[in-house]
């Protein structure tokens, strides 16, 4: 499978195949019709605001700038939607390789006796206080802001503010540190104009034209004096935080061509992702933490091999009566071992959910350390991620019935309906909660109503059908047959020494896995909160099979020793030991958003922690059917490999 794989793709590389959206654009002077499919407009695009101040991204329209009704905007998938993204066009367009010097967009005007032009300016006030952000776009690129930062180095942002205020203190905040001139105190200064710079490189031996390899943008603020002839010079534009009367903002534009003979068209997103400041950070950080776990995960491998080695090769040479009465440790709970665990409907249904979301991921991530989902194609991995797991109901409910069956249940109907609604309505429940407060707030976040209709109508007519075919073969299969019987009266567990106890033992068990992801987890918080691009893949997917490897050696280290204290309540125990993790994950992200986030507000504070328990709910359930696998198969090899009398 993984080598018809690789050969597909690398034949879609020598065959010159592009994913859809992701094909390169030639651009061509106006009249040059020399090329075929040579475009010589060029669109911009603007997507939603952010800011790493609020969670709550708005539409380019909410902030009354200058924009383009009449055109259709672009279609969007099903990821774009869920993470807010609202690409439309703008009025700025120009010609390829003709540049353009100060040329007007557009002249907003505002009267604060005026209500509804009182909310308007209020509004634009408010984006510039939480330092809200523009993301344009130009032939699927981010235009980028690049400005130098500390070390001579050189920061490209893929979007820039719409302006900055300075305190009545004469304090500058966020962007306005970056001009001497922004002195006005309790000002607000507004980037009304941008200089446009697109470079391009061009394809001379396949006549192919040109295409653009970057775009990049310097915001600006003028106070242009002659709306009708504006010049792009003098002082800043800037709104006194009580202004009353009428405020007029003119917002302008400049555009210049460089072509660019070093940067192909393959490589154009490079120049962005390594002028990250933290990329070397992150490589250092995460060999660091993988060399940490592989050793650790060894030591762990290690000890279970020569313990569980010399453990059976001392049972196995017991022949005598007397020998067997001598007997302890693992072997004693022979006959309880798998006896079918209390609350065995919620596990199995825990378990279904589990394995859905642990092919899900796999699958996910696969896919995009192959290229398919990178950061040009935009929602693509959102989209993935929810068809994979629409379409993964069949094992979702194949697993929870036939584990439900061999724990000797009964009421099929109930372990099938709870498998295809109870985690998954939590989520929903969840999310929906959050997609009022959004609604609430107006924020582009918000999913619009038919949306949430298509999102209930997967749920409804496709995996939950999926689920209950999963479960009738789940069920229509005979029960797991188990090594050893099961005696009919239970074994009385001894008194167990605190290390063995349930809780020491499970609140230790997820300290190991945490461990191996807690660097990456910051990055990816960073890229979800704090807008930042997240594209090594080929890293997370390593951390992902490592995070596998060290919950199951983690749990079935320590389920072999509370089987050897003779405690056999191990099906729920290897469950919430590794899912403990996900507890970890839980305090890590209240102490992110303590320490590294600037968010305020009430609705914001309610939708971080409402969208972090959804994904803490995620990371329990996969890392929790990791545990309990390895040790039902650890238990199932150690019981079936020796001597039972």
């Amino acid at each position: 499978m993984l080598r018809w794989l690789l050969g597909v793709a690398l034949w879609a590389r020598a065959a010159a195949f592009y994913l859809p959206g992701l094909a390169p654009v030639s651009f061509c002077e106006p009249g040059k019709d020399q090329v075929p499919d040579c475009k010589s407009t060029i669109e911009l695009f603007v997507n939603r605001l952010d800011s790493v101040e609020s969670v709550l991204p708005y539409e380019y329209t909410a902030f009354d700038l200058c924009s383009e009704k009449t055109l259709k905007r672009p279609s969007e998938n099903l990821g774009q939607v869920l993470f807010g993204e609202r690409i439309e066009p703008s009025p700025y367009k120009f010609e390829f390789k003709k540049p353009a010097t100060c040329q007007k967009v557009c002249t907003r005007t505002y009267n604060t006796n005026d209500p509804s032009d009182k909310v308007k300016l209020d509004f634009l006030k408010k984006g510039m206080l939480l330092n809200y952000q523009h993301h344009w776009i130009v032939d699927n690129m981010p235009v980028t802001w690049c400005y130098d930062v500390e070390d001579g180095q050189k920061f490209c942002n893929p979007g820039f503010p719409i302006g900055c205020f300075v305190t009545e203190a004469g304090r500058p905040k966020d962007a306005c540190v970056v001009n001497s001139n922004f002195n006005e105190k309790d000002a607000f200064y507004i980037f009304n104009h941008v200089d446009i710079t697109i470079h391009y490189h061009i394809v001379e031996h396949e006549q192919l034209g040109a295409r653009l390899v970057a775009a990049k943008i310097e915001p600006k603020s003028y106070e242009h004096p002659n709306e009708d002839s504006p010049v792009c010079s003098g002082g800043p534009k800037f709104l006194k935080s009580k202004h009353t009367g009428v405020f007029e903002i003119p917002y302008t534009y400049s555009v210049n061509f460089v072509e660019d003979k070093n940067i192909r068209w393959a490589s154009r997103w490079d120049y962005i992702l390594e002028s990250m400041p933290h990329t070397n950070i992150q490589w250092f950080s995460i060999m660091n933490s993988l060399v940490i776990v592989l050793f650790l995960s060894g030591m762990v491998a290690m000890i279970m091999l020569r313990t569980l080695h010399k453990d059976i090769a001392r049972y196995n040479q017991m022949d005598s009566v007397e020998d067997a009465q001598e007997e302890f440790g693992w072997k004693l709970v022979h006959g309880d071992v798998f006896r079918p665990p209390r609350k065995g409907m919620l596990l199995s249904v825990f378990l279904g959910s589990g394995t859905q979301i642990f092919i899900m991921t796999f699958v996910t991530l696969f896919f995009a350390c192959l290229g398919f989902l990178s950061p040009a194609n935009r929602g693509a991995l959102m989209t993935c991620a929810v068809v994979l797991w629409v379409l993964l109901g069949t094992p979702a409910g194949y697993v929870a019935a036939r584990l439900y069956k061999s724990f000797g249940g009964e009421k099929w109907k109930t372990n099938v309906l709870l498998t295809a609604f109870l985690c998954p309505g939590v989520v929903f429940a969840d999310f929906f909660v959050m997609n009022l407060i959004l609604w609430g707030e107006g924020s582009s976040a918000a999913m619009p109503f038919g949306t949430l209709v298509a999102i209930l109508a997967l749920w409804f007519c496709i995996s939950v059908p999926l689920t209950f075919l999963g479960a009738y073969f789940g069920f229509k299969k005979t029960g797991i047959e188990h090594p050893v019987r099961t005696n009919q009266i239970p074994r009385q567990v001894p008194e167990q020494s605190f290390y063995t106890k349930p809780l020491p033992g499970i609140v230790m068990g997820g300290i190991l896995p945490f461990g191996c992801i807690f660097i990456q987890l910051f990055f990816i918080l960073n890229s979800i909160w704090s807008h930042q691009m997240y594209y090594m893949f080929g890293f997370l997917f390593l951390v992902f099979i490592i995070l596998v490897i060290t919950c199951s050696e983690a749990t079935i280290l320590l389920c072999y020793f509370h089987l050897c204290a003779e405690d056999y309540h191990w099906q729920w125990r290897s469950f919430l030991t590794s899912g403990f993790t996900a507890v970890y994950f839980l305090v890590y992200a209240i102490h992110y958003f303590f320490s590294k986030l600037q968010i305020t507000g009430l609705a914001s504070t309610i939708l971080y922690f409402g969208y972090t328990m959804i994904m803490a709910l995620i990371f329990f359930l996969f890392t929790g059917s990791i545990g309990f696998f390895s040790c039902f198969w650890f238990v199932t090899k150690i019981y079936s490999v020796v001597k039972v009398d």
